[in-house]
């Protein structure tokens, strides 16, 4: 296992599977606004996976382009973490997984401006302007319906009590990780988790939401362990590929 390219797999499909779920809003936003807004992050994310899967493409040497990695694997070799691959179910849903990635993916950027990895650290620098933006959206809906309605209120704290369980894969660093971290490649994740929960509960107080008391966390997707949603994802991600290999537009 080459766990440089491990790595960027990681990071490039976090940003391309949630991009392939915030994609799904286009045209069914609950206003055009946000409609719109959340098409552009989904844009964001997209184009940051294309950075990541294109860097890992050379890394790996086998002659594999950002689109061969994106269309041409199972889903037991795909790296993101689970929360990403949840279902959009309903606004709330969708804003708060939103959120726990955003607060995480914010810091893991900020981190990764230093990483020994030039060209990594060069997509950071491009990125961390857009993770910005991203926390800064999904902190202020947090807050718009936590501290709504009594109904607004009711969907986000069922959403943040249903996806809270997918939250520690994001900050626990596996095998590939802590080789990374040593490396200087990838930043040490103890800080990371500090900044997130400490992020995670100010803006849960703000928007008068009760964090889970529950600490079981589940985990698996950067093994390749995915829940049975991912695969729903790939069908439409990869069906114009599969059924016509070299398809160009």
């Amino acid at each position: 296992m080459n766990a440089h390219f491990e790595y960027l797999l990681q990071l490039g499909d976090n940003a391309l599977i949630l991009s392939q779920r915030l994609g799904e809003w286009c045209g069914h936003g609950p206003v055009l606004e946000q409609d719109i807004a959340m098409t552009n992050i989904a844009l964001d994310l997209l184009g940051q996976a294309r950075m990541l899967l294109t860097h890992a493409g050379e890394l790996e040497g086998k002659g594999r382009t950002e689109d061969d990695i994106a269309y041409f694997r199972h889903a037991n070799q795909f790296r993101n973490v689970l929360l990403v691959e949840q279902p959009n179910h309903d606004w709330a849903y969708t804003i708060v997984r939103q959120f726990f990635f955003d607060a995480f993916n914010y810091y893991q950027y900020e981190a990764l401006l230093a990483s020994k990895d030039t060209q990594l650290a060069a997509i950071a620098e491009k990125a961390i302007k857009e993770v910005t933006y991203h926390l800064r959206y999904s902190s202020e809906w947090m807050v718009r319906l936590g501290d709504g309605t009594e109904l607004s209120r009711q969907k986000m704290q069922q959403a943040v009590d249903d996806l809270w369980m997918y939250t520690g894969e994001l900050t626990q660093p596996g095998t590939v990780e802590r080789q990374m971290a040593e490396a200087g490649i990838a930043p040490d994740a103890e800080p990371i988790k500090s900044k997130w929960t400490a992020k995670v509960a100010a803006v849960l107080e703000e928007a008068t939401l009760t964090r889970p008391a529950g600490e079981w966390m589940q985990s698996g997707g950067k093994e390749g362990l995915h829940t049975e949603h991912l695969g729903y994802i790939l069908a439409e991600l990869q069906h114009l590929q599969r059924s016509y290999p070299g398809l160009e537009w």
